[in-house]
């Protein structure tokens, strides 16, 4: 007599075909930070209004935060977004479920990537809305470091600078904390050089007059140039000569700079795809 056994399996669990199924993946699976995300973004913009209606000074909280953007995305997605999934092996189940690693990083990278550019360009559109006049005693100088990286189109690039680094940092290593430590790490070196370069990013201006004035409180200082009589210090100088960035410079170091972190957010994000294909079938 022959018995037949039918087993019945679980089919397992498969990610869905097509972008749609990858995004809500990675939503799903980074849900904790896109909440602390979406209340950070609330909070700020709740602050801003009530900021604007009282007075603009604390106002500068919120741009030396945008300013400072790139540190914390940086080492996320080193350690969470692409070195932990690599670690656990999340990246390598996905990978056989007809999800290929180039579209698996595409993902990885796209998502949070509109999520960034959408939240820290709302929040910087409305801090420029809530600085209403402008006045450097409340809000601080254009030129002033903070101010610069937080006023602009800069805080949205270098949000993205930061993403691609932390994403090539988690690929190199395979492994969350190292991956966030070197993301953060490379984060800061590039804003520490484009913060101590800035003032090189475009040309300068030169003002010469006989005697002495003053530049406005507007004009980013750079160097002084004094000519004096026989005994230096003594009367008024016979010329002076001032090397300056006036206030209209802002948009075109504003932009200059921009498109360097998107050079870099560009190079960074070309050598992960290069370095996955390496490492993949």
């Amino acid at each position: 007599m022959t018995t037949t056994l039918t087993a019945t399996t679980t089919p397992a669990t498969r990610i869905p075909r097509g972008p749609r199924g990858l995004v809500w993946a990675v939503l799903r699976v980074h849900r904790t930070a896109l909440v602390f995300w979406g209340l950070t973004l609330t909070a700020a913009t709740a602050g801003l209004i009530w900021l604007h209606t009282i007075a603009d000074a604390g106002i500068a909280l919120v741009t030396t935060a945008l300013s400072y953007v790139i540190f914390p995305v940086a080492a996320w997605a080193g350690g969470a977004l692409i070195g932990r999934e690599l670690e656990s092996g999340t990246a390598r189940l996905a990978w056989t479920q007809s999800v290929t690693p180039a579209r698996w990083l595409a993902t990885r990278l796209a998502v949070p990537a509109a999520l960034l550019t959408v939240g820290t360009g709302a929040v910087l559109l409305l801090n420029l809305w809530a600085r209403t006049d402008d006045n450097p005693n409340l809000v601080g100088d254009w030129y002033g470091p903070d101010q610069f990286a937080g006023i602009g189109p800069v805080a949205v690039a270098y949000a993205l600078a930061g993403l691609a680094l932390g994403t090539l940092a988690g690929l190199l290593l395979r492994r969350a904390l190292p991956a966030a430590g070197v993301g953060f790490t490379a984060a800061l070196l590039l804003h520490l050089v484009l913060e101590r370069y800035r003032e090189h990013l475009w040309p300068t201006v030169t003002r010469s007059e006989k005697g002495e004035f003053e530049l406005p409180r507007s004009a980013w200082q750079q160097g002084w140039d004094i000519t004096w009589g026989r005994h230096p210090g003594e009367g008024t100088p016979l010329s002076t000569s001032a090397t300056f960035h006036p206030q209209s410079h802002f948009w075109p170091l504003q932009l200059v700079e921009t498109g360097l972190l998107l050079g870099v957010a560009a190079l960074a994000t070309a050598a992960a795809f290069r370095l996955l294909r390496r490492r993949t079938p």
